[in-house]
């Protein structure tokens, strides 16, 4: 992605930049201090990945959900692992195979008999589904009956069994592994499934130094002891923080019109748009102001600036919008798309601000 410059960089200068009660502050102050010591103690494990591990937290901070993508051995598993110890949050996995069904994800009414009465009566089992945090590991093996059960979950952190309700526990997310190479066996996720997703997290290859590294760890006999940096009441305190950042108009408007142009038609920006077939929807706006709203929080600012928003772009509109055949066959990705309407958007910004002063 080219690099670009933050055009609002400047703390807004008002009363809510701070957060209103001290309990508050000290939880920004304290996310700001640890934000180097919690990507160092996740590094203690996973070498490198420094983007992709913190598009994690941000999610979760966000209470959103991720879907990791990259090639078989590239610690996606060993990454949603180290996160929930790191966190001290409620572990589950779930091994996602042709055979699964929904009942085995979000549990079963099984008869129980009463030992005094002889009575018998439905009970409920809860399913693995019942966790913090949920890794749905290769969710793309299971057919879309099974991927189904995880729509109402992910929405509206419920399971409904037998017409009966069931509440998940707080705080709630699945993080999400798929493999993009491998397509036999597999099962491609639904649109309505893929916007659930707060990121779509792309995961790469390490570089020399880094897979020397791996190497040099995972060959010893050496084991690592993770420490515990939140637990899981301050991690729902810092969400509720999340919500109350501040956000100026013009970054409102910025938001906006990206998500608008990656929708067909959109004339503002025809050389982007006329390889989009599919955009995205009023969602990715959600996620990219709550987004945004969390890197700032994790870098120390309670303001959004459009910097924010352009680094969150790519994960929270990658997996919404949908290239058209001319796109690929012209070996276009959603990827350079989105870097082509970030850049034009901020060339129109730049433009902006050199005409007001």
């Amino acid at each position: 992605m080219a690099s670009h410059t933050a055009v609002d960089s400047t703390p807004m200068t008002n009363n809510s930049t701070v957060p209103s009660r001290p309990d508050e502050a000290q939880l920004v102050a304290r996310l700001a201090e640890a934000r180097t010591a919690l990507m160092d103690e996740m590094q203690k494990v996973i070498v490198g990945q420094r983007e992709v591990l913190e598009q994690l937290i941000l999610a979760v901070l966000c209470r959103g959900h991720c879907l990791l993508e990259g090639v078989p051995g590239l610690a996606k598993t060993v990454m949603v692992q180290t996160l929930g110890q790191v966190m001290d949050l409620a572990f589950s996995r779930i091994q996602f195979t042709p055979d699964l069904m929904p009942s085995d994800i979000t549990g079963t009414d099984i008869i129980q008999e009463d030992p005094e009465t002889g009575r018998r009566q439905f009970e409920f089992l809860q399913g693995p589904l019942f966790a913090n945090m949920v890794l749905a590991d290769e969710i793309n093996r299971t057919p879309p009956k099974t991927q189904a059960s995880l729509l109402e979950a992910m929405q509206e952190r419920r399971v409904t069994c037998r017409g009966r309700t069931y509440e998940l526990p707080d705080p709630f997310f699945v993080l999400a592994t798929q493999n993009p190479i491998e397509q036999e066996g597999t099962y491609t996720l639904p649109e309505a499934q893929l916007d659930r997703f707060m990121f779509m997290v792309k995961v790469g290859y390490p570089s020399k130094s880094e897979e020397i590294e791996i190497l040099r760890r995972t060959t010893g006999g050496a084991k690592t002891r993770l420490n515990r940096m939140f637990t899981g009441r301050e991690l729902m305190q810092l969400q509720d923080v999340v919500r109350q950042v501040p956000v100026a108009d013009h970054v409102y408007e910025y938001v906006v019109n990206l998500v608008h142009a990656t929708r067909p038609g959109f004339i503002d920006v025809p050389d982007a748009t006329k390889w989009l077939q599919w955009g995205a929807g009023p969602r990715a706006g959600q996620q990219l102001i709550l987004g945004g709203k969390a890197r700032a929080l994790l870098h120390g600012r309670f303001h959004v600036t459009t910097e924010d928003i352009m680094a969150l772009a790519k994960p929270v509109l990658r997996h919404r919008v949908v290239c058209s055949f001319a796109a690929q066959a012209n070996g276009l990705s959603s990827d350079i798309i989105i870097d082509r309407l970030i850049q034009h958007f901020s060339q129109s910004t730049d433009k902006k601000a050199a005409k007001a002063t």
